[in-house]
């Protein structure tokens, strides 16, 4: 192979590792707060189910307190019919007592229906509590272990780089010109592999001679198609 493309390949994984570190810049601390977002979210759950059962718990209070105080007017009620004199009285008297019983019929079916929104919520509360519990310490866990990575993100780049400098030094002046030509101008690799007999990346069918030529890389030899520098690996070709 030849030596500044083996060079190069080795300068090639520096960029990628390079640009990695870079992206997670980026993208790290956006997992982050996704992260913290998952927690503040189950946690706001928990807050809102707590504060529906407890809502509930309230009106439930409610609902008894005016179903005494009913009860007990359903029952003077009862003992002034004893002492109706007029049919006017009578009428009024059954009206305001249908309306009592009509109350309570109301009552009775509300206070059912929160016997079985507290029953549900405090079971789902139940499961959104340990939920919340798991997802503090599992996210706190890793947002830990992103902030040290953040936080190692300068030093790697920073030998990253002087690995990358010492490499470079070792290039020859037209295979570094051609290499950072491609790498401007082209995303991904600048330098591929053979494969199957065609160009690695943008597949092209290559002629046997130019494929013995890459072969014996006594030469930088480039892809007439998409300009990328080709080297021969016996592993990309089995």
């Amino acid at each position: 192979m030849n030596g500044d493309i083996e060079l190069l390949l080795k300068l090639q994984n520096i960029d990628y590792d390079l640009g990695e570190l870079e992206r997670s810049k980026e993208y790290v601390p956006d997992m982050m707060d996704n992260l913290r977002k998952e927690i503040v979210d189950t946690e706001g759950k928990l807050v809102s189910l707590g504060e529906q059962v407890t809502q509930a718990k309230l009106e439930q209070k409610d609902i008894e307190l005016e179903e005494a105080s009913r009860q007990e007017k359903f029952k003077e009620l009862q003992q002034r019919m004893m002492n109706i004199k007029t049919n006017k009285e009578y009428d009024a008297l059954i009206s305001e007592i249908d309306q009592i019983k009509e109350r309570l019929t109301e009552l009775e079916t509300r206070g059912l229906e929160l016997l079985e929104i507290i029953e549900i919520s405090e079971k789902e509360l139940e499961a959104v509590t340990e939920k919340a519990s798991s997802i503090r310490k599992v996210n706190e866990e890793q947002i830990s272990n992103l902030q040290s990575q953040i936080d190692s993100v300068g030093t790697k780049i920073k030998e990253k780089s002087t690995e990358r400098d010492d490499i470079a030094g070792q290039v020859g002046k037209r295979a570094k010109a051609v290499y950072e030509r491609i790498k401007r101008g082209k995303s991904g690799a600048a330098v591929v592999a053979v494969k199957k007999r065609a160009c690695g990346s943008c597949f092209k069918s290559l002629p046997p001679q130019r494929i013995q030529e890459i072969k014996l890389g006594g030469s930088i030899i480039t892809c007439d198609s998409c300009g990328r520098m080709l080297v021969w690996l016996d592993i990309s070709n089995d």
